[in-house]
């Protein structure tokens, strides 16, 4: 019999105001899932298909390492969703078989008075056919084990994203800024200095 586990996860991000609106950062997925994870565990499947690697998971006594096939695509609006295809647990064949892992999230822009914030939220789903002896250990003591764990699964890619989304977009903006002959600390027009 399968067991359920839950977890969801919101975020709040202030942005900082940028010579270019974070909506045109956001309309490059790749950037939000590089921001997501690091580098190594990542390998890009098409344009909106990302295959990422997630570090092992000790439940209980069991150590599993996920691999997660994810859609990210942009909205014309600027929101960025998320939904997983596909999960694969290597080198555990009897939890592969009997594991499903569903993820779906978002990430919008909000204009508010006070400037830009993203807005987000991310669930994330498993469902999994333990093998003996978990199979015989009471379900709340599993239910709450797995829910804290995907718990923290979710807490911890949002202290990523935290961290590395605005740090990207800044290093996104000064190279777009720097490319196009756009220096953001000049206040002076090129055509006002011409007498």
């Amino acid at each position: 019999m399968a067991t359920r586990f839950t977890a969801s996860q919101s975020v709040e991000i202030a942005v900082p105001e940028q010579p270019i609106p974070i909506q045109h950062y956001l309309r490059q997925p790749q950037r939000l899932v590089k921001a997501l994870a690091d580098n190594s565990r990542i390998e890009q499947l098409s344009e909106e298909v990302f295959r990422l690697k997630m570090r092992p998971l000790t439940f209980m006594s069991l150590s599993i390492q996920p691999t997660v096939d994810m859609r990210v695509w942009a909205e014309s609006n600027g929101i960025i969703n998320l939904r997983s295809l596909g999960c694969e647990i290597l080198g555990f064949e009897y939890i592969n078989q009997r594991f499903a892992l569903n993820l779906k999230g978002h990430l919008s822009p909000k204009e508010l008075s006070t400037g830009t914030r993203l807005q987000g939220r991310a669930d994330l789903e498993v469902l999994v056919d333990l093998p003996p002896p978990f199979s015989f250990t009471p379900k709340p003591i599993l239910e709450t084990t797995g829910n804290a764990l995907l718990k923290s699964v979710l807490l911890s890619v949002k202290q990523r994203l935290l961290n590395q989304l605005l740090a990207d977009y800044r290093y996104w903006v000064t190279s777009q800024t720097k490319d196009r002959g756009l220096d953001g600390d000049s206040t002076e027009l090129p055509i006002l200095n011409a007498e």
